[in-house]
């Protein structure tokens, strides 16, 4: 049997703790540790030794609409849930491996189909409560529960089929598999353990869905992960705090988190941000404009900062159409039929008119103007920031303005009445808007030139930039829309397996039709059947080819239309150690257990 064991290689650790040995910052009690360390404790890898106390203040342009793990639907909820919620395992950015966090250590069957999780004894949540094999096991039965469906689901099946888990002792789960899956460690490890003991009967009263929301008391809600929730004030920040349960470690046996705090300061745009970090109110933000770039490598010597480059983003930027029908009989509105209106669903459902979009929408003016020149052309998700699965070859429409007029003019829609406007085959002039967030300068700039690149094809469009809660509603649940422009963030970590709520019909969670619960075309039939190639083996002589096949489909179909990619590089306070920024998201945070402020730098 294969087995990994929990303790992680500390590597190249060295005492950099030279400077003058101030402790906390000026008004910040020094942390004593109250609680003794587990038997089992979890010792993570650290450049430098650092001392506890004092805040990391980090800016977002979003702020979360639920704390509750499992539902999350949005990077920026997940982006604070996962420091709340700990899973089975992780993965590190700088190694790019998984590693043990609830688990000490695993073993697989030869087959691999069976996977023995060993849990660490003495892991507790935020309350104390000992996290054992008990709340695996309802994490399991929530996360393939039909009526919440989460979308975490998708990726928790092989073969089709769900997982068999069960649970020897309190401290063994066992995992059995249909067929093999090609990232089961990282599947599972997506899957954050939250506390049976406090959700079990919110779940029987069929209010899970609902629980751990914005309006949850801090010192209701109970943690398995690294931190707290201390404070979230709407639309003006999140506090989170040291969970003084936590298992992890450094290698002298100091519990982690260092820091006493991090906070996520939410400001209403980029422009806002950059203002803030400028005046020394934020010590990183991971949402910089492209044109601002130049701005921070003249700041950086006397801010007091480093500009990370990080190379091409791993967050794919693409728009798409809505395709979505309804599930369900309403009044006026039969089920199966389209939920935009009839007129634009016989525009968006065929193929020709979505690539006639792709091929008038100028790729380079938009790397030259919106990107200032700081972006790559991309067809994939991943991105080409993965050098094994970004970089296959493979393009899709590009701009080719003479060759979308001529598939506009092939389905008989023409400017019938000289206003610049085609009208379709019946006499229906082409307009729809497109919504994206209206707190991403970028974005809103790439519209704009899109607009006029579409109305040069005689196709007219109206951006509708709207806040980020909205366009996400309008996205998963409304689907009050008739083009959006948004992204998708990457997977953790970034491989084809991760992106079964993306590609597959199965789950009903792919951007274009996010009702869906069966592939609606053959194309989706197909895109389903090469998905279980690309998560059912860890051969990649045929995962490779699998997935290159699923790019060039779905960019054939144009099921979502590819826009560029940025060029990242953000901006963190030098004050800080241990601080190793990192393409896979979640950039900066990743490690934000291990950060400190270096005692020579803390703020008086």
């Amino acid at each position: 049997m294969r087995t990994l064991t929990g303790t992680m290689a500390v590597l190249g650790l060295t005492l950099a703790l030279c400077g003058c040995g101030r402790g906390p910052a000026a008004g910040t009690a020094a942390w004593h540790d109250d609680h003794a360390l587990p038997a089992d404790t979890l010792t993570l890898p650290t450049a430098e030794f650092g001392t506890h106390g004092g805040r990391f203040v980090f800016g977002t342009t979003a702020g979360p609409r639920t704390f509750n793990v499992l539902m999350a639907s949005e990077q920026s909820s997940s982006d604070i849930d996962q420091r709340l919620f700990a899973g089975l395992a992780d993965f590190d950015n700088e190694t790019q491996q998984n590693y043990p966090v609830l688990a000490k250590s695993w073993e697989t069957s030869p087959d691999g189909l069976t996977w023995t999780w060993h849990l660490r004894r003495g892991a507790r949540f935020s309350d104390g409560h000992p996290i054992t094999s008990a709340d695996v096991l309802f994490m399991f039965q929530l996360v393939y529960d039909g009526m919440l469906h989460p979308s975490l689901q998708d990726l928790l099946m092989a073969g089709g089929k769900p997982f068999e888990v069960s649970a020897p002792d309190s401290y063994t789960v066992v995992t059995k598999l249909a067929a093999p899956h090609a990232v089961v460690v990282a599947a599972i490890g997506a899957l954050r353990i939250m506390p049976k003991h406090i959700l079990e009967p919110i779940y029987r009263r069929g209010g899970f869905a609902a629980a751990y929301g914005v309006g949850t008391a801090p010192e209701s809600l109970v943690t398995s992960g690294p931190f707290v929730l201390k404070q979230y004030v709407p639309g003006e920040k999140v506090v989170l705090g040291r969970n003084p349960w936590w298992i992890g470690v450094d290698a002298r046996g100091q519990r982690l988190p260092y820091l006493d705090e991090l906070v996520y300061t939410i400001v209403p745009d980029q422009n806002t941000a950059a203002i803030k970090f400028q005046a020394g109110e934020l010590d990183a933000i991971d949402n910089v404009k492209p044109e601002d770039y130049h701005t921070y490598v003249e700041g950086a010597g006397r801010g007091g900062y480093t500009l990370h480059d990080l190379g091409p983003s791993l967050t794919a930027s693409f728009m798409w159409f809505n395709l979505n029908r309804t599930k369900d009989a309403k009044p006026g509105h039969p089920a199966g039929e389209p939920v935009v209106g009839p007129v634009e669903y016989r525009w968006f459902s065929n193929r020709a008119f979505r690539r006639a979009v792709s091929k008038a929408i100028d790729r380079d003016a938009l790397i030259r103007g919106p990107f200032y020149g700081q972006g790559f052309k991309n067809w994939s998700a991943p991105t080409l920031g993965s050098r094994q699965w970004g970089a296959l070859g493979v393009t899709g429409y590009d701009y080719d303005p003479a060759g979308a007029k001529a598939l506009l003019d092939s389905l008989g829609w023409k400017d019938t009445n000289g206003d610049g406007i085609r009208e379709d085959d019946r006499g229906q002039s082409l307009r729809f808007t497109i919504k994206t967030n209206a707190d991403n300068a970028t974005r809103i700039q790439m519209l704009a030139l899109i607009k006029d690149d579409l109305a040069r094809a005689g196709i007219a469009c109206t951006p509708v930039p709207v806040d980020f809660n909205t366009l996400t509603t309008n996205m998963r649940q409304d689907l009050q829309y008739d083009a959006i422009l948004a992204g998708l963030g990457s997977a953790v970590p970034p491989d084809p397996a991760m992106y079964a709520n993306f590609v597959t019909s199965h789950g009903g969670t792919h951007y274009w039709n996010v009702k869906q619960d069966h592939p609606a075309t053959p194309a989706e039939a197909e895109l389903d059947r090469l998905y279980r190639e690309v998560a059912g083996t860890s051969d990649m002589t045929r995962r490779l080819p699998a997935w290159k096949r699923i790019v060039e489909l779905i960019n054939d179909e144009c099921f979502v239309i590819w826009l560029p990619t940025q060029k990242i590089m953000l901006p963190v306070r030098n004050r800080f150690g241990n601080v190793h920024p990192t393409a896979v998201p979640h950039r900066v945070l990743w490690n934000i257990d291990r950060v400190f402020v270096k005692p020579s730098t803390a703020r008086s």
